[in-house]
């Protein structure tokens, strides 16, 4: 399957950093989509999480706006969070059926232990329900900055078997990463999985405007780089954790860093429930870069 399948302009270089975007959003943030949808360029693809707290049918209701809005649906699956079988079965007929999903992304999720019989994401993708149920791409987890529970290595080893499973299920692949600060890391990172041999298309997890606190919060949460001196260069004073920032600083360092040799990457901006400051931000950035 080529690139243009994963998104219209991936087959062509981008216009600018911001060219072929993706936005994430909640199950309960269904007015915030309403009020965002007309500053958001048709057909982009919007993330309807798996977060707790909320039940599968506001999920599948999320998913279903989206297409409604003119929008590319892509759902999340948490692993461990699905209860069984036969639930992972259920929720994929209805995503596919009443909103037409053809994209999701996995990731083994937060509890320590599995609710159900899914421990990670491999487990999901070796299951044969995605392709049963007409899904063609599968997102997987990407960590720039590292996660607190693997090495570097087991996180390149675990990639590649399930890009190779995503594969062996007829399915095609993509890494999304998590959100990242530090755009020396992020390059370097993609350089790496450059010299891998892995060349499947990224979209690059980059924090949307938000108040500074509840950045570095999801930071924190998500164990992402918050020190000191990568908040600097990302433009926040830990002297003053008043106000709000936005991803001027990163966006502008990608778009001057990344070459050819990193291959084709797009952008996946998490908004932190700030869908419409987003697409604010991201329409001057483009209007500014055009």
């Amino acid at each position: 399957m080529s690139y243009a399948a994963i998104h219209p302009n991936w087959e062509k270089p981008a216009s600018n950093m911001v060219d072929g975007y993706s936005l994430e959003m909640t199950a309960k943030e269904i007015e915030g989509l309403k009020e965002a949808a007309p500053l958001i360029r048709p057909n982009t693809q919007v993330a309807v999480t798996f977060l707790p707290g909320e039940e599968l049918s506001q999920r599948v209701e999320a998913a279903v706006l989206v297409r409604e809005l003119g929008f590319e649906p892509i759902v999340h699956l948490s692993a461990r969070r699905i209860e069984s079988e036969e639930q992972l079965d259920w929720y994929l007929g209805e995503i596919t059926q009443k909103a037409g999903v053809k994209r999701v992304f996995i990731i083994a999720g937060d509890p320590p232990e599995a609710e159900g019989p899914y421990e990670n994401s491999l487990q999901i993708i070796e299951s044969g329900l995605l392709e049963k149920h007409g899904i063609t791409i599968v997102g997987v987890g990407g960590h720039p900055e590292g996660h607190p529970n693997n090495s570097a290595e087991e996180l390149w080893v675990w990639m590649q078997k399930k890009l190779d499973a995503v594969r062996a299920h007829g399915m095609t692949p993509l890494v999304v990463t998590q959100f990242a600060f530090d755009d020396d890391a992020i390059v370097e990172w993609i350089g790496e999985m450059r010299d891998r041999g892995i060349d499947v298309p990224v979209r690059l997890g980059v924090p949307g405007p938000a108040g500074i606190k509840r950045l570095l919060g999801f930071a924190k949460r998500c164990g992402v780089g918050a020190s000191a001196s990568v908040m600097k260069k990302y433009g926040i004073s830990i002297t003053n954790l008043i106000g709000s920032a936005g991803p001027d600083k990163l966006v502008g360092n990608l778009e001057e860093k990344l070459t050819e040799r990193h291959g084709r990457v797009r952008l996946h901006f998490y908004p932190f429930g700030a869908l419409k400051a987003s697409a604010e931000w991201i329409n001057d950035y483009d209007a500014k870069h055009s």
